[in-house]
């Protein structure tokens, strides 16, 4: 990583091919939708703490029957929910193995596994046809998702979703019909805040390296668990929800969060992605994980009749944005799912954002949570002039199965969520290299510094991996 990748090396990097496992052409492409009175044969990758929860709400739709179950700890705490939901349900460890056994038995499959862990699967899936529900963000470097769309766009009848589920919500809805009518326009500033604890809150940001090798447990596969990142020596604070901590693994509060929260600005406003990111200011940046707060400004042009718009994202417990007068009460939305180190606990202002239009401001939260304009004397005069809302015909979950059967189409698909994708990391970047970065949004390059132009693709992966490159 200490060259220059150029987009011409990396894309000729995605035309490799090695490893074990190579799809026959036969095997390519071969989509099979359900039929009307079918339900959608599913197979779980990842199927502790999120990625179980994933698995419940899409089974609890009655659309689709469980028909495998993969994760590379089957004898941990936190997969044992679904094993005892699903006891005759055939287990894997090696998504590659339960693909090669019941890829004829696999209409689809969900991947609720590390954010670095997401890109594999997914290009193996498609490329032998399965429909694939991705959690957020879709993955951890800008050319994997750049090539997660493009292998998408190669198979049209795949059926892609990412999973911000709130973009099926009342918010996705609302945002659109405000838009659409005019209420929402003009929009030069958003304000995106997440100010709650996170779990590096009480590291040592004085960090020499990475934690001490300790012994593996005796169910996990742990050279599986890296997939195709360079080798790091077990600990248990890489695992379990630990690995969104640091930037070898994961992609921090924005990465985490940021998909509830700027998804609906990101797709009504045409944002794209941006012309320059700008780590603002970083308390406690190190090398290995994530500063104990972030303020970020992403620049975006002027597009069609837009103008130009910034975004200010702010994380970190005391790290909140100006707050407007007659901004009122910070909600909660009740729907959001707690993490896997339980209830979520509180924090001085909640998940959401200020947007900041011509004529008229906004507060919102996160997930489903619908906008209201402040303040509230200028909402009681707007009340009257409101579109009507329509009402969600499925949640997201039965948006992705639903779409499976050829009933409707997806609300996150990978072309919607990839560039939202990737604005959340070339925001890591910035967090990482403390650095400010022009991006030209055409050519989908960092033009004033060549090592964040190396961090697009990131280090090559490890031998036997290098097939998942390959569009």
């Amino acid at each position: 990583m200490n060259h220059y990748l150029s987009r011409r090396s990396f894309i000729s990097r995605t035309a490799m091919a090695g490893g074990a496992m190579l799809l026959s052409n036969s095997l390519l492409g071969q989509v099979k939708l359900a039929g009307a009175n079918e339900r959608v044969n599913l197979a779980g990758i990842g199927i502790g703490n999120r990625g179980g929860e994933i698995i419940k709400e899409l089974y609890k739709t009655g659309l689709c029957n469980i028909v495998a179950l993969c994760d590379v700890d089957m004898g941990a705490k936190q997969t044992q929910e679904l094993i005892a939901m699903f006891p005759n349900v055939p287990r894997y460890q090696d998504f590659r193995k339960m693909f090669d056994e019941m890829g004829n038995q696999i209409d689809a499959v969900t991947v609720g596994t590390p954010d670095f862990a997401h890109f594999a699967i997914t290009m193996m899936a498609m490329d032998l046809g399965k429909h694939v529900y991705v959690e957020k963000p879709m993955a951890q470097t800008f050319g994997e998702v750049e090539l997660m769309m493009q292998k998408a766009k190669k198979f049209p009848k795949v059926v892609t979703q990412m999973g911000n589920q709130g973009h099926s919500e009342a918010n996705y809805f609302q945002f659109k019909a405000w838009k659409d009518a005019g209420i929402i326009k003009d929009v030069t500033r958003i304000d995106a805040h997440m100010n709650m604890p996170r779990r590096w809150h009480s590291w040592d940001t004085n960090i020499k390296g990475f934690p001490a090798a300790e012994t593996i447990p005796d169910t996990l596969d742990w050279e599986l668990w890296q997939m195709q990142t360079l080798g790091h020596d077990y600990n248990k604070d890489f695992i379990n929800g630990q690995w969104r901590c640091w930037f070898d693994f994961g992609m921090g509060a924005l990465g985490d969060w940021g998909a509830h929260i700027l998804d609906t600005a990101h797709e009504f406003l045409d944002l794209g992605l941006p012309t320059a990111v700008e780590a603002v200011s970083l308390d406690g940046h190190n090398s290995f994980f994530f500063p104990m707060s972030s303020t970020l400004k992403f620049r975006f042009a002027a597009r069609k009749k837009m103008p130009a718009l910034d975004i200010n994202w702010y994380d970190g417990l005391d790290n909140l944005p100006p707050i407007p007068e007659g901004y009122g009460v910070s909600g909660l939305d009740p729907n959001i799912p707690p993490p896997s180190t339980g209830k979520i606990e509180p924090a001085k202002l909640n998940p959401g954002k200020i947007i900041y239009g011509k004529d008229l401001t906004f507060k919102g939260g996160s997930h489903a949570s619908t906008l209201q304009i402040i303040p509230e004397e200028k909402a009681k005069e707007m009340a009257s002039k409101l579109p009507q809302v329509p009402q969600t015909p499925s949640n997201h979950f039965a948006n992705f199965l639903k779409a499976c059967k050829g009933e409707e189409k997806t609300r996150s698909t990978f072309a919607i969520a990839g560039p939202l994708s990737q604005v959340f990391c070339l925001g890591v970047i910035a967090q990482r290299l403390n650095a400010k970065l022009a991006f030209d949004p055409v050519k989908k390059e960092v033009v004033n510094d060549k090592f964040a132009q190396a961090l697009l693709v990131g280090p090559p992966p490890r031998k036997g991996w290098e097939q998942y490159y390959k569009v």
